[in-house]
């Protein structure tokens, strides 16, 4: 087989653009994820949406109208939960994200008749993407980019001192609940390229790997979109060759980076040592 024969399909294409967008964008913002500590919010995310994704399903409306609105609200209910005070933000998520996907499995236990359509949910459907879903994935990349960068100073202050950036008079709360807006957002994108369960390490693995590599922030923000976008092709590449699930293939690329980095960097202390 030569390089360029998956290049002559058009299904190819189409994923291999989307698979690169999803993953630049969740390097993205998986930067701040990692930062702040919120993996699990990545992960609880992206199961919430499975009931969204149902429900939007059984009536019959745009997985993105239906499961956007789903996911927006889930994101503010995480927000509102966490910030009384009374639980923690892990706590609040796993209240909400699992009555979540709890709707969506009642839901398929009463209704069989679109098993298809929630398997790709669950695993992704990225050989099935359109030039339409093309579109509404880069403009929601372009959206998510635009707002973390309009909210980047203060983003970047609650990140690193929360307490100090409250005293200089920072609405942290607010910062937080548009920043969980963002990742919600990222999260819907996503899910329709690599599904619920695989989702969080899209957002997790790509800036994790960045932060091996650097210690600059300004150097994470560029790197890891980079290597996110990467994975996102040879993930796509190595899928059609070897004929494996795709949204599996992408993830497990990370990982095999992830190794060879750690891998390497063992190896130094080693010889250091």
């Amino acid at each position: 087989m030569t390089f360029w024969l998956p290049f002559q399909y058009e299904f190819f294409r189409h994923g291999l653009v989307a698979a690169m967008l999803v993953g630049a964008l969740c390097g993205f913002i998986g930067v701040y994820v990692v930062l702040r500590r919120m993996s699990y919010i990545g992960h609880g995310l992206a199961h919430a949406i499975f009931g969204g994704a149902v429900l939007s399903t059984s009536l019959g409306v745009n997985f993105f109208i239906g499961a956007g609105l789903w996911t927006l609200v889930t994101a503010a209910l995480i927000h509102l939960i966490a910030h009384r005070r009374l639980v923690g933000a892990d706590a609040a998520i796993g209240v909400v994200t699992t009555a979540s996907f709890a709707v969506g499995v009642a839901i398929v236990s009463t209704y069989r008749r679109f098993t298809r359509n929630i398997e790709a949910a669950l695993f992704g459907n990225i050989l099935g993407i359109t030039q339409g879903d093309l579109w509404i994935i880069a403009s929601i990349s372009l959206l998510v980019f635009l707002g973390i960068i309009i909210i980047r100073r203060q983003l970047l202050f609650s990140t690193f001192d929360p307490e100090v950036a409250r005293a200089y008079g920072i609405s942290t709360g607010w910062t937080d609940f548009l920043f969980i807006t963002l990742l919600a957002i990222t999260v819907l994108a996503s899910t329709q390229i690599l599904g619920v369960t695989l989702v969080a390490a899209a957002i997790v693995i790509p800036p994790v790997i960045a932060r091996y590599l650097t210690k600059r922030f300004q150097a994470l923000l560029i790197l890891s979109p980079i290597i996110g976008a990467f994975c996102g092709a040879a993930g796509m590449y190595l899928s059609f060759l070897f004929d494996i699930s795709s949204a599996a293939t992408i993830v497990l690329t990370s990982a095999a980076l992830f190794l060879i980095v750690e891998t390497r960097l063992l190896l130094r202390k080693t010889r250091i040592a």
